[in-house]
């Protein structure tokens, strides 16, 4: 099981890109697959998050709240920066509001979930990233209808749901964090609490090449057949995450993070929320049917985008900025 595990973590980054790839052929040839895999994505997810989490000693994350250069720098690269930088690239897609919503719903809201998977990945400091998830989370709640009255106007505001991130932020976030806090509890009591813990973590790999496979599954035949009209938002989505990578690095160079540090505040700048906002824009009035493809299509982009970034990232702060 070992040697299996080693293998897995040494060929991660060929295991994504086959998920993605098994996803799309699924999801193409079966068309009907879509619905019971969309319904499967946040059971995934969390799965993957209770995974993640177990890797993380919960006697550092106090600590890791507490480094205040991180957690001001995230909240500036997310809620200043990304701002300006979104609505400058939708202003591409400005002439079709239903397009508009889309990008902006997906780009203002930073990640929750798998951000801290890729973090990790890539060397960067997933700690610090799972202890800045509640203040995340929040302050995008509040945040978000805000930037939507700026960006789009208040008419449209009153039309949205908030309730799902409520929802999302308890079934794939405290639920997986409270279920692995009492497993690392149960492990250092316990030879089966360790033996749950061991299989968990060596479970890490499938389970993010299962949950891309699943997604991208989901998803792949509603973006395909509505391409022509998704086609606009693809370049906004590829010009915001080959974008953040440098603004992510610059502002944690002026901080003074380390390069862990540099690594988490460029996947969180570059990854955003997709899954959790989905469900609040499936509610949208129906003359926004398309906007959840459009989000859908950035979930597709960012995840080619992230395969590629566990390489890269490590690469770029360590040879420019150590």
């Amino acid at each position: 099981m070992r040697k299996t595990m080693e293998w897995m973590e040494r060929q991660q980054v060929a295991l994504f890109v086959a998920g993605l790839a098994i996803g799309a052929i699924i999801g193409l040839a079966w068309p009907a697959v879509a619905h019971p895999a969309e319904l499967a994505i946040q059971p995934m997810l969390a799965l993957l998050l209770y995974a993640t989490f177990l890797g993380i000693p919960f006697g550092r994350i106090g600590q890791a709240f507490r480094d205040w250069r991180f957690l001001a720098t995230l909240l500036v690269v997310n809620f200043a920066l990304v701002p300006a930088i979104a609505w400058l690239l939708s202003r591409i897609v400005a002439h079709d509001q239903v397009l508009l919503v889309g990008v902006l719903f997906v780009l203002l809201t930073p990640c929750i979930d798998y951000v801290i998977v890729f973090a990790g990945l890539a060397g960067g400091d997933e700690e610090k990233l799972l202890a800045a998830t509640p203040l995340l989370m929040l302050t995008q709640m509040v945040l978000l209808p805000l930037y939507l009255w700026l960006f789009v106007g208040a008419e449209f505001v009153e039309s949205v749901e908030f309730a799902p991130f409520v929802e999302a932020f308890v079934l794939i976030i405290a639920v997986p964090l409270v279920a692995a806090a009492l497993t690392q509890l149960a492990a250092a009591r316990w030879r089966i609490g360790k033996m749950v813990e061991r299989i968990a973590l060596g479970a890490m790999v499938p389970l993010m090449v299962a949950t891309l496979a699943v997604v991208v599954s989901s998803q792949i035949a509603g973006v395909s057949a509505e391409f022509g009209s998704l086609l606009l938002a693809v370049p906004v989505y590829v010009l915001f995450a080959a974008v953040m990578v440098p603004v992510g690095i610059l502002a944690g160079r002026v901080a003074g993070l380390d390069a862990p540090g540099r690594r988490a505040i460029v996947f969180s700048g570059a990854t955003r929320n997709s899954l959790v906002v989905l469900p609040l824009v499936l509610a949208l009035p129906a003359a926004f049917d398309l906007a959840p493809l459009v989000v859908v299509t950035q979930t597709l982009v960012e995840l080619v985008a992230m395969v590629v970034f566990v390489r890269l990232v490590p690469k770029v702060v360590r040879t420019t900025l150590n």
